[in-house]
């Protein structure tokens, strides 16, 4: 670096205080504390495992789903623990309420002088 050039911060909203960023990551561990806490409070040991594997591959439908389990249990929809199986059933809605369809078109070439065109 040259003269008084200032490295560049990583992980700040625009360099803001240091206090409001602390204050912000304390604030989203005890979310993730909150979170976690119900739902080991919901979810069997098994089906706990089944969606941490799944985070390992798909972190956004992982979350997805443990946002809904939380607000589930907040409205109190959710009676007793859940057993993989049952969470295997909440994932395949999920999946059908997010799966995008693709459509793949193709558009053939046309050449001048091919033979096939009829005028």
């Amino acid at each position: 670096m040259e003269g008084g050039e200032q490295p560049m911060r990583l992980g700040g909203a625009g360099g803001g205080n240091p206090e409001e960023e602390k204050k912000e990551i304390e604030r989203r561990q005890r979310e993730d504390d909150l979170k976690n806490n119900i739902l080991s409070q919901v979810l069997e040991q098994n089906a706990i495992a089944r969606l941490n594997s799944i985070a390992l591959v798909k972190p956004e439908k992982a979350e997805m789903v443990k946002a809904m389990l939380v607000q589930m249990t907040r409205r109190g929809q959710i009676q007793s623990k859940l057993s993989e199986t049952q969470l295997k059933g909440l994932l395949e809605e999920v999946t059908e309420k997010t799966q995008k369809t693709s459509k793949v078109k193709f558009q053939r070439r046309r050449m001048d002088d091919d033979d096939s065109d009829e005028y």
